[in-house]
């Protein structure tokens, strides 16, 4: 079973503080999910560390990397 891990971020429209559960799947990933203040489409970045521990960003979807 994968580790959920809570991961609080910042909506990267509308700058609400928000509360997510992230699976961790011991890769790295990246996935959509809808905002729970404003509903927009915020792009989830998650990345593996040489530790093992995931690193969260978030970005719109009009924002580059």
């Amino acid at each position: 079973m994968n580790e959920l891990q809570a991961t609080t971020i910042y909506c990267p429209y509308c700058g609400e503080s928000i509360t997510v559960m992230i699976e961790h799947l011991g890769e790295s990933q990246e996935y959509i999910e809808d905002c729970q203040v404003c509903c927009r489409p915020i792009i989830f970045n998650v990345c593996v560390s040489n530790s093992g521990e995931a690193d969260v960003s978030v970005r719109s979807e009009n924002d580059t990397f």
